[in-house]
Parts: structure tokens; sequence; C-alpha cells
């Protein structure tokens, strides 16, 4: 469970830390670099100029990955592939044969093991790499819904679970961490092969969502917690947010609105 917290209260602080600061609030500094300050505990290579270099002038957050999937990490490049190949060639499950992904020698051992064929929870399902193969080729998609307990159990997805192929390639290993690199070929029934190769999965800064595919994630986690019209007010808030003079503005719409 504390694992889907985590992010949410390190952006719950920087938020109230960022509310502090706009109303003068300021910290002793030795906390930083002083006596048993994080320096002198967890030091001495630390490049603190790098808190300072650029500021204001440039955002760390335009380099932060945006999780697109709620799925294993090493599963994200595959889908996007798979997904982009889906849609581009307008494949149906029923075009297709097989499709063969090329990847880590981990991703082949620990995501697409025997088990991983016969998934029966959303534990299960999220970390098996031939079911959200396979949930993408048949909704197009890969969000929370696909996890509910009877989309898991949906025969039209299981159906294509042997359908997906998972190898090790030798070749990825060696570019692994720099490039997060992923092969896919799909064959389809009349004989055709399409395929490609990327390098960063949809989320990541080298490879952005779009506008669209953010409103897409942000809507998936909203439904069932937030009614269509506040989810739509609530995003509304959130675009105006670079028109805002401060971070107290953009709460107060988002409560004003909620």
């Amino acid at each position: 469970m504390m694992k889907n917290t985590v992010d949410p209260m390190a952006t719950e602080a920087g938020v109230m830390a960022a509310l502090l600061a706009e109303k003068g609030y300021t910290g002793p500094e030795h906390v930083i670099d002083g006596k048993e300050g994080l320096v002198h505990c967890m030091g001495p290579e630390w490049k603190l100029e790098i808190l300072t270099d650029g500021l204001g002038d440039s955002w760390r957050i335009e380099r932060c990955g945006m999780k697109y999937f709620p799925t294993e990490a090493l599963t994200h490049a595959p889908i996007s592939a798979v997904l982009q190949l889906v849609e581009e060639n307008d494949l149906v499950p029923e075009d297709v044969a097989k499709i063969r992904i090329r990847s880590l020698a981990r991703a082949a051992d620990i995501l697409a093991d025997p088990t991983k064929y016969d998934p029966r929870s959303k534990e299960t399902a999220d970390h098996s790499l031939p079911y959200v193969i396979a949930a993408a080729l048949v909704e197009r998609r890969v969000t929370p819904a696909e996890f509910e307990q009877d989309k898991i159990m949906d025969p039209r997805i299981r159906e294509q679970l042997h359908k997906v192929e998972v190898v090790a390639d030798p070749e990825i290993e060696k570019v692994f961490p720099a490039l997060q690199r992923v092969g896919v070929t799909i064959e389809t029934t009349d004989g055709r092969q399409v395929g490609m190769e990327l390098d960063y999965p949809k989320g990541d800064p080298r490879n952005p969502l779009t506008e669209q595919e953010i409103e897409g994630k942000f809507d998936a986690l909203a439904d069932g917690v937030l009614s269509k019209d506040k989810a739509r007010r609530l995003k509304d808030a959130v675009w105006q947010v670079d028109g805002m003079d401060s971070v107290s503005e953009l709460l107060e719409l988002c409560v004003t609105d909620l």
C-alpha cells in the first residue's frame, strides 16, 4: 500500500514548502552544509551547485519521466511499441498471429516466465509482459481498468496471451540503461510482418506524452473518483497554472472547483 503513497506525499511536501516560501518562510542553511548536516553525514562528494545552477531558467521537472502505464517499469517500452504498431497498422486481435518481443534478459526471465501466461490477480497481471501486451492489443490502451478482475479474466484478452513471445537480446543488454531499447515484431495472420525498435518508452522526457495522452491518463485515474464535470474543471485549472502568479492561486481554484 505504501508504494502508492510515497510520490503523492513527496508532492504534498513540495507544495507545502512552496507555499511557505511564498509567505517568506526561510530555513537554516546548515542543515545542508553545516555540522551534522546532509553533506557532513552523507558526503563529501556532493555537487551542491546543481541546486542553484540555472535556477529560474531551466526546470528539472522537464527532465522527469511520467509513468504512462500502471505496470512494472520494464513493460513500458514494449507496451509503447505494440500500441504504436497496432494503431499505425489498424490491427485487431484477429489479425495477429504472433507478437515477438526482444528485450533484456531480466524482462524475459522475470516478466515472461511460464507463470506469467496465467495471471489471476492485479499483482500478477501488472508484472506479466504477456498479459499487458495482450491487453494493449485488445483494448488499445493499458490503464487501471485493465487490471480489474473481470478484465484480467476476459476471454478475449486471455486468448492473446499465447501469441506473445519474449526473448533476451544481448545487443539490447549492451545499451542498457543508457537506452531502454526494445524490439517488437508483429506477424499477421495473412503473412505480413510489421516491427520497430524503440529506445525510450512513452512518458520518458525523450519520448514525451502529448497533452491528449496526459489528459487520457488523468481521466483513467479520476474515473470513479471524480465526476466527469469535476475532472474537466480540475484539468482546466491545471492547464492554467503557467498564467498564475502563485501556487496558492492554483490551490484556491482547485478547491473552489471541487
